[in-house]
């Protein structure tokens, strides 16, 4: 299964690790996070310059026009079954 993140960019929900508000990226670990993915060269702007959310996966952080609650809706859409 895939989410969509806006702008034509889709992952594999199974990448998936956070869904954050961007109004969460005042506090200070989060902050710290943007900026260290920032100087990494590992953030994605497909926000179009207007984000309200960003989306951690395994390799890179996209900021999202989308807002953080209907990303979640769309991603809860999903059930993901693992082999136990």
């Amino acid at each position: 299964m895939f989410l969509h993140l806006g702008a034509d960019m889709v992952v594999p929900l199974r990448d998936v690790i956070s869904i954050t508000d961007l109004k969460s990226a005042q506090s200070g670990i989060n902050s710290e996070f943007l900026k260290k993915m920032r100087d990494e060269k590992r953030i994605f702007d497909i926000s179009e310059n207007d984000p309200k959310s960003f989306v951690i996966t395994t390799n890179k952080v996209y900021l999202s026009a989308i807002s953080s609650l209907t990303l979640k809706k769309r991603a809860g859409h999903f059930q993901i079954y693992e082999n136990i």
